[in-house]
């Protein structure tokens, strides 16, 4: 193979594989005084509750840390070997809930910007906790 040729194929493959192995960031999602929303007036317990089904039913981890205040950790299919966690903290009271970060490995949070799994993972345990909360 001439110089040339392989000149220009590097230059197509090596930016080719560095765009595949870089994680996009996004900026840091938070979700922010979503209403509670029952078929029923729910006591603060209940609705903790509701909050840790949805989050164990996407396989995070689920820690009530005080009345009102529960931390979810999610480590990603294949992750634990890689390093990878997120730990949200979900505040919460009878008439508003809040998803905000906490702390993370391996998803490259800068202070703003973090890997764009993290608010996929932040949308699905909001999706979960809405679909609990509607059926109390």
């Amino acid at each position: 193979m001439n110089m040339k040729r392989l000149t220009r194929m590097l230059l197509i493959v090596v930016p080719a594989l560095l765009a595949i192995g870089c994680a996009p960031l996004a900026p840091v999602m938070s979700i922010t005084d979503q209403p509670v929303e029952t078929s029923r007036p729910a006591s603060l317990d209940e609705i903790g509750n509701a909050i840790v089904r949805a989050g164990a039913s996407l396989n995070m981890q689920m820690r009530k840390v005080r009345p009102g205040v529960i931390n979810a950790t999610y480590v990603p299919l294949g992750g634990a070997g890689k390093g990878l966690s997120a730990t949200m903290e979900i505040k919460y009271n009878t008439k508003t809930y809040s998803i905000e970060y906490k702390d993370s490995q391996g998803l490259k949070y800068d202070g703003t910007n973090i890997h764009r799994n993290y608010n996929k993972w932040v949308q699905s345990l909001d999706s979960r906790i809405h679909v609990q909360l509607s059926t109390m």
